[in-house]
This record gives structure tokens, C-alpha cells and sequence, in this order.
């Protein structure tokens, strides 16, 4: 059987040995019902509240400032949903001389995010619930500029969201630089409502270090599957309960777990892989951005030596930050999608963008940074984890030379016969 080179990583990462571990245990020992006061529920609850506390660790938040979710989309769309109660909750805000356009409570977000506030968005203009501004990036950095932003904001302004790091191009936006700008105005909006500040940070954590404190963030989403954890989440909430000037509602009733504020039964086992997960990227992250960095940087050393001129690398843009372990790149001597090369490799196990997205068209994130449309279609993302060796560099990009040299004798046979 082929080695397989699993290349992939921003889509999902494997458990860690620690964390299946975690599970296990959670699975066979701990297995009562957390809200039970005898033994068995007892120590469910207390592992539940423990990897909280490794979740905030993880973060440089407050375990009260936590919740767990079932992942990223719910988070997300908990968050979004949150903005817009919050706007309505000020019985005045609509009443404050806005004009009509301005009823509506107003979104800020990129034209690069992912579709778990992209679609939640464009569902709230659809339906008339919010309006929504979707700011472009800059072709020239690949991220958002702060001052488009702020140029964005309106009266009627009640949540900014843009996720921290790209899944597609690995680049960072500025988000810290961004929430200090809208911290500053939010001091002169008396009577209007205060800017809420949300960043998804599934792509980023595990990979570089992530702290709520040092980016101002009000919101932040965790997913637990994106750094070796299982498919689980958490959101982050600044104060939360302690504080007005966040608030977070429910978009589920029920049991009353997790505070009322996502009620239902709590997977006592996940959450444990969670905060094993999370502990885990406390204690190592320094680690994990070192050796991602230097095999990523080894990948793009070696595929540049193969293909020479013949490829063209679209995370590479300007001087903007990427996270440490994503390539993104477009092979140009063959004409064919992304793909189809990844179809004819034995070894390389990776994608050609987002999970979700369909795979046989160009990615919008590179068409919206205005990479052309022949090259992003011939995309393809290769993204290394933790365990990722330069030995699997070496036979993933040999593999990818080997899938060309198929497609390009396939095409010249194919030519020959025509002329035939």
C-alpha cells in the first residue's frame, strides 16, 4: 500500500495521542451526567470545568468566559445572531434620528471569510434582518485594510467580524490593529450602540500564539478539530455575565447547561479532548510555529527548485504574515484544475481550498484578491501539521512531479491521436 502524505491539515488534523487519550478515559470513567449530584457526575463535571480552565489558559482569558459548542458554524452563527439581538435590545438605537437604511443593525466583515459568517451574513441582508458591508482586500497585502474598515462604519455599525487568519492563503489579518481603531471610536458612540468586535480564529490556534487580551477581541471562535482536538468548539465572550457591554444570548432552551447559554446535555468526553488539546498548544506552541514553519518553508524551497518559473505561490503576498504551516500554490505547466493533479498523485493527500467548497471551480478567496482565474483554478493547498517531516517534503513533491509527468504524457497522447 502507497504512503500516504497527508497534506491537509488546515481542513482537519488527526488526534493527538494525548488528546484520544483524554477521551478514552472521559469515555470509560468519567460517563455520568455532569448536571448529577452523586459520584459519577461529580467527576464528569469536573472534567468538563478543568478543560475549560485549559481552553482559557490557552487563550489568556477567564475560564467564566468560555463556553463549549459543537464547533466553529454554531459559534459562529451564535455570535452573529448575538449582534443582532444586542442592536434591538437598545429600544432608543432605532429611534436615534438614523435614517431608514440605518433601522437595520449593520455588519462589517471581508470578502475572505469563511462560510460560516459569509453565509450567516448574506442570509441576515437577504431576509432584511441586517445590513452588511463586505469589505474587499487588498490584492496588494491579501488581507483587509484597517482603513476601509473604519471607512465602513455607520451609526447604525454593531458588530465588525473578520477572522484572524485565512484558510486558504495562510495569511494574517489585522485584526489587532483593526479593534484598537474601533476601540477608540466606540468612546464617542454615547447613544449609539458600541461596536462589538468578533474574530474567528479556527485557522490560527495551534499555529501561532493567540490572545484575547492582546487582540481586544470581544468574540473569538475555537474549533477544536483545527489543532489536533476532536470536532468540537468553544466561543470565547469577553466578561462574560459580568458585563452589558457583551453579551451573548442563546439560540438554543433547554437544560440549563453551560449557564442557559447553550443548554443540552454536555459531551463530557470531547470537552475533554478539547482542554487536552488546548493544554497541549499552551505548553508547545513556540514548538509547533518553529517546526511548521521550517518544513513549510522546506515544501516551498523544494517545489520552487522542481518547478521553476512553472509555478506561481498565492499565499505570497507583499510582506503580509502567514500562519506557519500553509502553502498555497498554482502549478502552471500543465492546464488543468488544482484537482486534477492532486487526482493523479499516489501520496499527497490535500485540497485545493475549503473543505466545504466545491473542488472543480477557482476558489473565490484568490479570485477576490484579483489572482487570475487560469491560476486559481490551478490552486492547489498544501498545508503541514505537527508531524510533518521533511522527508515527506521531499516524497510529496516528487509525488506532484510524477502527477504533472502523467497529465502532460496523457495530453501529448491524447494531441497525437487527434492529429491521426
Amino acid at each position: 500500500m502507497a504512503k500516504s502524505i497527508y497534506l491537509d491539515n488546515n481542513a482537519t488534523t488527526t488526534l493527538e495521542s494525548d488528546v484520544l487519550n483524554a477521551i478514552t478515559s472521559a469515555l470509560s470513567k468519567s460517563w455520568g451526567n455532569p448536571s448529577s449530584s452523586h459520584t459519577q457526575g461529580i467527576e464528569a463535571k469536573a472534567i468538563i470545568e478543568e478543560s475549560r480552565q485549559h481552553v482559557a489558559a490557552m487563550l489568556g482569558a477567564k475560564a467564566s468566559d468560555i463556553i463549549f459548542n459543537s464547533g466553529g458554524t454554531e459559534g459562529n452563527n451564535m455570535i452573529l445572531h448575538t449582534a443582532v439581538k444586542y442592536f434591538h435590545s437598545g429600544q432608543d438605537w432605532s429611534h436615534n434620528g438614523f435614517p431608514d437604511k440605518e433601522h437595520l443593525p449593520h455588519f462589517i466583515t471581508s470578502n475572505l471569510e469563511h462560510d460560516a459568517v459569509k453565509l450567516v451574513l448574506e442570509h441576515f441582508a437577504e431576509e432584511g434582518i441586517a445590513s452588511v458591508t463586505f469589505v474587499p482586500a487588498s490584492p496588494k497585502t491579501g488581507h483587509v485594510m484597517v482603513d476601509d474598515v473604519i471607512a465602513a462604519i455607520r451609526p447604525s455599525t454593531c458588530m465588525i467580524s473578520i477572522m484572524l487568519a485565512n484558510n486558504e492563503t495562510g495569511i494574517i489579518q489585522p485584526v489587532k490593529e483593526m479593534f484598537e481603531r474601533v476601540k477608540q471610536i466606540n468612546t464617542s458612540r454615547k447613544t449609539i450602540p458600541k461596536i462589538l468586535l468578533h474574530t474567528d480564529a479556527a485557522q490560527a490556534i495551534g499555529k501561532i500564539p493567540v490572545s484575547v487580551q492582546d487582540l481586544g477581541a470581544d468574540y473569538l471562535t475555537i474549533v477544536g478539530h483545527k489543532f489536533y482536538g476532536p470536532r468540537i468548539g468553544a466561543i470565547y465572550v469577553k466578561d462574560l455575565g459580568s458585563s452589558k457591554e457583551v453579551p451573548l444570548y442563546p439560540m438554543f432552551y433547554g437544560g440549563g447547561q453551560e449557564r442557559s447559554y447553550r443548554p443540552g446535555t454536555e459531551n463530557t468526553a470531547m470537552i475533554a479532548g478539547l482542554g487536552q488539546a488546548s493544554k497541549l498548544v499552551t505548553e508547545n506552541i513556540d514548538k509547533y510555529n518553529r517546526h511548521m514553519e521550517k518544513v513549510r518553508d522546506y515544501l516551498e524551497d523544494r517545489l520552487k527548485a522542481e518547478f521553476g518559473e512553472e509555478i506561481c505561490f498565492n499565499g505570497r503576498i507583499g510582506k503580509s504574515c502567514r500562519i506557519p504551516n500553509t502553502c498555497n500554490m498554482s502549478l502552471l505547466s500543465v492546464d488543468c484544475s488544482g484537482s486534477e493533479v492532486l487526482s493523479h498523485c499516489t501520496h499527497v493527500q490535500a485540497s485545493v481550498g475549503a473543505a466545504c467548497h466545491a473542488q472543480n471551480r477557482p476558489s473565490p478567496i484568490l479570485l477576490a484578491l484579483d489572482i487570475e482565474e487560469d491560476v486559481a483554478r490551478r490552486a492547489i493547498r498544501l498545508s503541514v501539521g505537527r508531524e510533518t517531516t521533511q522527508e515527506d517534503i521531499d516524497c510529496a513533491v516528487n509525488d506532484l512531479k510524477q502527477a504533472v509527468e502523467k497529465i502532460q504524457s496523457k495530453n501529448t497522447c491524447t494531441s497525437a491521436q487527434r492529429v491521426e
